[in-house]
């Protein structure tokens, strides 16, 4: 997944500012209690997303949930 696709499913899923909020913000205990963006630093974006995908589940809409 490249990071531009990360950043558009991002922004679908939570709204234009919500997204960078929540890539700052929320940690993941799946990322080792890590947030979005501190993940990305050194983690593959598809993995990352799938940790979004499971912690916000129905939230994320089911065509970008892959």
């Amino acid at each position: 997944m490249r990071l531009t696709d990360f950043w558009e499913n991002m922004r679908e899923t939570f709204g234009e500012e919500y997204a960078s909020s929540v890539a700052q913000d929320q940690v993941l205990p799946e990322l080792d209690g890590r947030s979005v963006n501190e993940a990305l630093r050194d983690t593959d974006a598809k993995e990352v997303w799938m940790a979004v995908c499971r912690a916000y589940g129905d939230r994320v809409p089911a065509r970008i949930r892959r």
